[in-house]
């Protein structure tokens, strides 16, 4: 989950205010150890110390939080640290696939099968959910299935190493820490046994996939049975989902979007996710449905225009369902995976307008080279770091201006060969 503020747990709270220089619990971004942290939180510095010497240290700390300390002693019986936890968190990968690849695996046919399989099999839950947090049933459902394959694929690790082998000598050594002590908090709750707290190499549980701080926030017991089970027990996990997009402002009954046209000549810098506009004025814009037939002009709600591929491929307007979706992962090729897959599952969600796919994506490297050109030829593009953010995609947009360009913001390889012709 993304970008939603996570309130610190009471035991967090104490464990802040006796540990300077432990990460503030801000964000939990997309429900994942991968989530963003504040600047200028987190600790840099290279940990000399020895997992024992750390654990030693970490174990006071969860004491003075708490922490019951045979617990721990329990919790960290045996531990060592992972070494395929630490090359999965150093490792970023060279190539990522181009959404039009992403949605077609997000939404298999196998998946959308067993979707609706699961929405008949848990008919009864899944209105009881729906009528307690006014979410879709057909969102929970496309959630559960992309998270974990409807609870197939939740992960193997044990969630306490994965995340002190992180607090030790991870990238993001602060927010594993933090997330350490919350893990802690739910085996001493007694939600979960030590041997059942299993999850990702990054410490996403269950089969909603949360983080130890989301899961203390969101979780629910929502069969009534003492425990938040989000491992073995789907009322709990779907329900603890849809609490989680309540929290998110999820608007009942709201559509999260729809697929448009654009007319010939259509500013495409309008394409921005800051950008939100009435329905009435896209339609006054020219923009249609896929279909080519008006928007309702009589519409107040606010939608923004996404490309998810430029301007070259489909066009979408979203609204505040699918920013909710966001905060459970900030990726736009997610939302718009769960979103479709929803429609799936009752016969739409088919897109009309093609995707380029002749449109070779650029690599780690070449976005890397692509921010340093920015960089150098004076477009701001902010971080040098291989992600297209807000900033690189602004930077795009002044670069594609000045070359006539349509300014949708898109990375591709014309650009970045026009970025060395410019400085050759």
């Amino acid at each position: 989950m993304r970008n939603l503020p996570v309130r610190p747990s009471i035991l967090c709270r104490k464990l802040l205010a006796v540990a300077a220089g432990l990460l503030i619990l801000s964000a939990c971004g997309e429900n994942r150890l991968e989530a963003s942290v504040q600047p200028g939180i987190e600790r840099t510095e290279q940990h000399n110390e020895t997992f024992s010497q750390w654990r030693d240290d970490f174990r006071s700390q969860a004491l003075a939080a708490g922490i019951n300390g045979q617990l721990f002693d329990r919790a960290f019986h045996g531990v060592e640290p992972d070494p395929a936890v630490l090359k999965a968190d150093s490792s970023q990968p060279e190539f990522t696939r181009p959404v039009w690849e992403y949605l077609e695996g997000a939404m298999s046919s196998q998946r959308q099968a067993t979707g609706r399989m699961m929405l008949s099999r848990h008919a009864g839950i899944l209105q009881q959910i729906e009528a307690r947090y006014g979410v879709d049933r057909h969102i929970l459902v496309a959630i559960w299935g992309l998270e974990s394959n409807y609870g197939s694929n939740m992960g193997d690790r044990s969630v306490i190493r994965s995340l002190a082998t992180l607090a030790h000598q991870g990238r993001r050594s602060g927010f594993a820490q933090s997330q350490l002590l919350a893990a802690l908090e739910i085996l001493q709750r007694g939600d979960v046994s030590v041997d059942g707290m299993v999850g990702s190499w990054a410490g996403a549980m269950g089969q909603t996939q949360f983080i130890p701080t989301t899961y203390n926030d969101y979780a629910v017991d929502f069969d009534g049975n003492g425990k938040r089970d989000i491992w073995q027990t789907e009322a709990d996990a779907l329900a603890s989902a849809a609490n989680y997009l309540r929290a998110s402002n999820w608007q009942t009954g709201a559509r999260w979007g729809m697929e448009v046209r654009l007319r010939e000549g259509f500013d495409y810098a309008l394409a921005d996710m800051s950008i939100r506009k009435p329905m009435a004025e896209w339609a006054q814009l020219g923009v249609t449905d896929a279909r080519g037939q008006p928007l309702d002009s009589r519409s107040t709600s606010e939608a923004t225009l996404i490309l998810p591929a430029g301007h070259r491929g489909p066009a979408f307007l979203v609204k505040n369902n699918f920013r909710s979706i966001l905060r459970y992962n900030n990726s736009t090729s997610y939302a718009l995976a769960i979103a479709l897959l929803a429609e799936r599952f009752q016969g739409s969600g088919e897109i009309r307008a093609p995707w380029p796919t002749d449109d070779k994506p650029l690599s780690r490297t070449e976005r890397l080279e692509l921010q340093e050109r920015l960089e150098a030829q004076g477009f701001d593009p902010g971080s040098v770091d291989g992600i297209i953010g807000a900033n690189t995609r602004q930077a795009i947009r002044r670069l594609q201006i000045a070359l006539g360009w349509p300014a949708d913001g898109y990375p591709d390889q014309q650009l970045l060969k026009a970025l060395r012709h410019k400085e050759n």
